[in-house]
């Protein structure tokens, strides 16, 4: 079975023709699409959504184990699922939700750190000596934006990201590849300032600094 989940999509649709997408699995085209999405390959969405529109519900195949393992949407709809429209569904990783004004963050799950019972993750660093440069775009000041929102509500939401990083890039600009987002998990947390960074913090560290 082609693993869909760990494809990398290069500059052209040329590797997806229609022919190649209708020989998956019904799991395996919506996996597709939803990476295509996540990458902003339209010409490999629509292809999928073609081949999708041809297949009734009772040809549906049998999920895959690693779809039965955990089932991953993308992004844009995971945010949706928790009441947030990001701005840019290609290049937003957080927003806020309207009823109630909580900040939810899309967090790399590979790039959370655990220790002594807690968990923290780096948000958003400023791009010192051309460190960070994803920090300076319109998407990364969006990011630094809804940090300090998130600081001043002491509270926010996480969705966890699935994917393979890409060398030399920050995952939130660029990856090897996107999985998709487990609409299972959210993480409740708080957002700290240390010095210029901002840092998603939840477990015992965060639960010891919350006012009761």
């Amino acid at each position: 079975m082609l693993n869909v989940a760990a494809t990398q999509f290069g500059k052209r649709a040329d590797e997806w023709p229609a022919e190649r997408i209708a020989k998956l699995e019904r799991d395996e085209v919506e996996q597709l699409r939803h990476n295509a999405a996540a990458l902003g390959e339209s010409e490999i969405v629509s292809r999928c959504e073609a081949v999708l529109a041809t297949r009734s519900q009772s040809r549906r195949a049998a999920p895959s184990k690693s779809a039965k393992a955990r089932r991953l949407i993308s992004r844009s709809a995971a945010f949706e699922a928790r009441g947030v429209y990001l701005a840019n569904a290609r290049t937003s990783w957080s927003g806020v939700r309207r009823s109630d004004g909580v900040v939810v963050i899309g967090i790399w799950a590979d790039a959370v750190q655990s220790r002594d019972g807690g968990c923290s993750c780096l948000l958003w660093a400023p791009n010192s000596g051309g460190s960070q440069p994803w920090s300076d775009t319109a998407a990364g000041q969006e990011r630094r934006q809804h940090c300090e929102l998130a600081v001043a509500a002491a509270l926010a939401e996480g969705l966890l990201v699935y994917g393979e990083r890409l060398d030399g890039h920050v995952p939130e600009d660029k990856a090897r590849s996107v999985h998709g987002v487990d609409p299972l998990t959210v993480v409740h947390l708080r957002v700290e300032k240390r010095g210029p960074e901002y840092w998603a913090v939840w477990g015992k560290r965060a639960d010891s600094g919350l006012v009761r």
